[in-house]
């Protein structure tokens, strides 16, 4: 159940009424027509734009088009006032009994309540982390899994059909890099000296992978030139280091569907194809591209190169896809895999990229834009810093990764769940402090503890209700006389629970969780200060001594423990039945 979707179908189905009957001009375009909560309460529990984006085309004052439309509205049961308001905003006032009605919704749907099916089963893929297979994952990479899972999850909840995907970068030359890193720790593993000189990874955990080496090969590969051993252990080091790339995201929670090579499309024609594809477009052609803006290098020189006409689907400059000596950059194996995504058949792609990939956007969403003939949007979310702080100082880097604090370090600080909210309590593209100290507290100023012990605390009150001989199950619950739930504080709950089906479409459509977890903020405090009351006005409390009276506001508890039990399967998080 959506009650804003309820009421905006009200107000459609209305001004179509007022068409047929000559009051306005048939065929309106009644898209940007939208019925929302008012800025501020006291204005009504919705407000709705009709009259506002309908003046013009139209051709009437929308102050005349809003009086029309209130007093027609104003006849439908469901409302107690439609108000003018201003140059033609429509305020509406709800009958009670309609949020009692979106409670009792909620206890009957559990868990699917807020589901929504604005997806219509299109298929989404969402390409996320993508960490070279060179190491651990690091803090950044932590918070992209986190976005990219929770993203996934709001999608399929949604109505989308979703693909996680990991595309492995195994074919550029940091693979090389790490083979030779992990060359060095297998001549360690067979008694000799390590030359981790400038250049190579020095972190530890490239020492199992040494010994693993020896384990496999013994001393086979000693003293062999690099020709005849690095493809060996390259591919080798490769597949240990996204083995634990696994358990690293396992540690999340976060499950991939598909994990994609970019190696695999060296050799297979299927760069050439996606290229050849373009080439039919009249977009890729021989050319000089003009010197980089401002302080030229003095390195730099004009030379003809394959070039992709990126401009012509809205980049900035067109972007090289083989350099002079006919190697791919490294943009051209990213087309081919794009191309690969647009002829899987999925609907809309999302990239998830770290902030430092910006420079990438406007031409991979021209490649995809060229390839899929405009019919598949591109929407590359881009992941800001992380900034980890304990004891009022900066974390400090893992000796185990060499350069970095790794989202093992993190995890194994603060835990899955912990970790998953507060990676999501700043929209992506805004850097985020990670506080350990603070994550930790029990305060309203932690969220994840916030909202937990909202959930928590309506677990409690089914557990003493369960005590007393209260019967307390979500299907009595939503028989109970929910009318007896009208002070103030409850209407306010019972209308923010309203919300929750309306946010996620939102959040969807903007493919933005954080909005996820703001709302459940907001749902706890709201929760909270209800509770708070009720140490001052007993009546509030929800058990009384009247167990029917009992019923009516545990139902409205568990309504709220419902939406916040959904929300945080969204962002990955297990909701807690009592907090230690």
């Amino acid at each position: 159940m959506n009650l804003f979707s309820d009421i905006r179908a009200l107000v459609v189905d209305t001004l179509g009424q007022m068409a047929a009957e000559g009051a306005l001009p048939a065929g309106l375009d009644l898209s940007a027509v939208a019925v929302e909560p008012p800025r501020d309460p006291a204005h009504g529990d919705m407000a709705t734009n009709a009259a506002m984006v309908l003046a013009k085309p139209a051709g009437q004052p929308p102050r005349a088009i809003a009086e029309a439309l209130a007093a027609r509205l104003a006849a439908d049961p469901r409302l107690t006032a439609a108000e003018v308001a201003g140059p033609g905003f429509l305020n509406l006032r709800l009958d009670p009994a309609e949020w009692q009605r979106v409670v009792r919704a909620a206890l009957a749907a559990g868990p699917e309540f807020g589901r929504s099916h604005i997806g219509a089963g299109q298929k989404v893929n969402v390409e996320f982390v993508s960490a070279n297979p060179t190491g651990p994952m690091h803090v950044g990479h932590t918070r992209g899994a986190v976005f990219g899972d929770a993203l996934a999850n709001l999608l399929d909840f949604a109505g989308f059909a979703v693909t996680r995907e990991y595309y492995i970068n195994d074919g550029g030359a940091q693979v090389d890099v790490l083979a030779r890193s992990a060359y060095e720790r297998y001549r360690e593993a067979n008694g000799l000296e390590p030359e981790i000189r400038e250049g190579l990874y020095p972190g530890d955990y490239l020492i199992p992978v040494g010994e693993a080496l020896k384990q496999t090969y013994g001393t086979a590969l000693l003293d062999k030139p690099e020709s005849e051993w690095l493809v060996t252990v390259r591919n080798f080091a490769t597949h240990r280091m996204m083995q634990m790339i696994r358990e690293d995201l396992a540690l999340l929670n976060v499950t991939m569907d598909v994990y994609s090579s970019e190696k695999a499309l060296y050799g297979t024609g299927r760069i050439e194809a996606a290229l050849d594809r373009l080439r039919e477009m009249g977009l890729i052609y021989e050319g000089v591209l003009e010197p980089p803006k401002g302080k030229t290098p003095e390195d730099w020189e004009p030379r003809e190169q394959t070039l992709f006409r990126s401009t012509a689907h809205g980049d900035d400059v067109d972007r090289p896809v083989k350099k002079s000596d006919g190697s791919w950059t490294y943009f051209a194996p990213d087309i081919a895999y794009h191309y690969d995504k647009v002829e899987r058949g999925f609907d809309m792609l999302i990239d998830v990229f770290g902030a430092d990939h910006g420079g990438y956007v406007k031409r991979m969403k021209a490649a995809v834009a060229a390839l899929s003939g405009g019919r598949v949007p591109l929407d590359i979310k881009l992941i800001q810093l992380v900034k980890l702080w304990k004891n009022g100082e900066p974390f400090k880097m893992s000796k185990r990764a060499g350069t970095f604090v790794t989202l093992r370090d993190v995890v194994e600080q603060a835990g899955a769940d912990v970790t998953r909210f507060v990676m999501l309590t700043r929209k992506n593209d805004a850097a985020l402090d990670f506080d350990f100290d603070r994550v930790l507290e029990q305060s309203k100023d932690n969220p994840v503890f916030y909202v937990q012990y909202a959930h928590a605390r309506v677990c409690s009150v089914l557990r003493r209700a369960a005590e007393q001989g209260i019967a307390a199950d979500d299907a009595t619950l939503a028989a109970a006389d929910l009318s007896r739930n009208g002070h103030e504080s409850e209407i306010a709950l019972a209308k923010k629970i309203a919300e929750w089906p309306r946010l996620v479409e939102i959040a969807a459509r903007s493919n933005e969780p954080h909005r996820v977890a703001f709302y459940l903020y907001e749902l706890a405090s709201d929760l909270h200060s209800l509770w708070n009351r009720g140490n001052e006005d007993t009546s509030l409390r929800f058990l009384q001594e009247d167990v029917a009276v009992s019923q009516a506001k545990i139902a409205l508890a568990r309504a709220v423990a419902v939406v916040i039990s959904a929300g945080l399967g969204i962002l990955g998080v297990t909701p807690a039945e009592e907090m230690r």
